[in-house]
């Protein structure tokens, strides 16, 4: 058989998820900005109550001494220090945001708490998202007739997401220290749905982090084009896709191809 058709029918489905099944950036921008406002505004109010209050009484507010940009560059230098922890994007933003405190005055103590409620706000924000339109219906069809995974390298808790039902495994690559495009998390995913990479696709919109290493491993690849990188030429069972919404056609056309 044609070694650019043969393959064994799909019997399990991975995906990744920001992007994907939802347009993250907007997101992202949102959650990264709001939270860090709510820090600033909490920490005036709270230092004004203080009898810490009078220490700062000539301090320039927080933000104005570490501006966003300040906290994002803390954050890479970070991930740059501490390389298995590179994918852990909420331990990277809560680290960041103690040695930032510390370093603005507050005392240890006060730094820890300040940095988990700043981060638990900007997880409330982080899962205000709406899934594509098509998502649930999608999922809702696939379940009965594959078995899903989710594999995400970003910090969204399916937990907190209708989406939850839909996948019984779930893969944090970040959180296992092993972010994609390693391949651990696409093994551990296939190995908990009981699945080999012959028998299996993973749907994703990065290039680097979903298709190649999935494509390593012998898996077909659902690639979610969504910057119309359109590469001419794609390795044997990678299909582009301009949109979620083609992954059952796809699926329907490769098995009956099987």
């Amino acid at each position: 058989m044609n070694a650019m058709t043969d393959h064994a029918r799909i019997e399990a489905l991975t995906f990744d998820l920001d992007d994907t099944l939802w347009d993250n950036r907007p997101v992202m921008e949102h959650a990264e900005s709001t939270h860090y406002a709510w820090l600033d505004a909490a920490l005036a109010d709270w230092l004004g109550a203080s009898p810490l209050g009078e220490l700062f009484a000539e301090h320039d507010r927080y933000t104005q001494r570490f501006p966003l940009a300040a906290y994002i560059e803390r954050r890479l230098a970070l991930a740059r220090r501490h390389p298995l922890r590179r994918g852990d994007f909420t331990w990277l933003r809560e680290r960041a945001l103690i040695e930032l405190l510390e370093e603005y005055g507050l005392p240890r103590s006060a730094a820890h708490l300040w940095a988990a409620a700043a981060i638990g706000h900007f997880l409330t924000l982080r899962h205000t998202l709406t899934p594509y339109p098509e998502a649930i219906a999608l999922l809702d069809a696939l379940r009965p007739r594959y078995a899903l995974a989710a594999i995400t390298n970003g910090n969204a808790d399916l937990k907190r997401l209708e989406l939850a039902q839909h996948f019984p495994v779930v893969i944090a690559a970040g959180e296992l220290l092993a972010p994609k495009p390693d391949a651990r998390p696409f093994l551990a995913a296939l190995a908990r749905l009981r699945s080999t990479p012959a028998r299996a696709m993973h749907v994703g919109d990065s290039w680097q982090e979903d298709v190649l290493p999935a494509w390593r491993l012998g898996m077909q690849i659902a690639w979610i084009d969504k910057h119309d990188e359109c590469r001419a030429e794609l390795p044997p069972g990678v299909h582009r896709l301009g949109h979620i919404r083609e992954l059952a056609a796809l699926l329907e056309r490769l098995n009956d191809e099987c």
